[in-house]
């Protein structure tokens, strides 16, 4: 069952995407898998906006929204590898979904590695495109990410309508 996440899962939100992050490891992105998770404080501010939804009793997965440019951003989905392949991440994404229709959103953005199996090929297979013609937004993200190291690996923006 999807809930909001409460301020005592937050740690755990933590553990998995620790979880979650090694994998990276396996297709030579080690600092990927090294990198923290999001603070507590961040975490928190997320909770407390209703921008954070979790799987699980305790969490084996979670998702971060923030509204952007019209859209429903996914700035964090992650899925602890154990739970992995059983639909989790797609019903969170469906789940931030019907979220941004009920709140008059066009659709979700997001932000992702290009050439990562369980990253954007992983979306395109749940309807999302990627966006060559950034919003200010979406341009935003992109330049901090760039700033945080990420582009080391290609990048892509990508949008799902409606």
């Amino acid at each position: 069952m999807i809930r909001e996440a409460s301020p005592t899962d937050l740690p755990v939100l933590r553990d998995i995407e620790r979880a979650a992050g090694e994998p990276f490891r396996d297709v030579g992105m080690a600092a990927i898998a090294d990198d923290e998770p999001p603070t507590i404080e961040t975490l928190t501010a997320y909770q407390r906006a209703g921008r954070a939804w979790v799987l699980g009793d305790p969490p084996v997965a979670y998702v971060l929204a923030d509204e952007v440019d019209g859209y429903a951003h996914i700035e964090q989905v992650s899925v602890h590898p154990g739970h992995a392949r059983r639909g989790i991440g797609r019903a969170l994404i469906d789940h931030v979904g019907e979220w941004a229709k009920g709140r008059g959103l066009a659709g979700l953005t997001l932000t992702t590695f290009a050439d990562v199996p369980w990253n954007a090929p992983y979306y395109a297979r749940l309807g999302f495109t990627v966006v060559s013609d950034l919003t200010p937004g979406l341009a935003a993200i992109r330049a901090h990410e760039a700033t945080c190291g990420l582009d080391a690996w290609p990048r892509v923006a990508m949008r799902r309508d409606g």
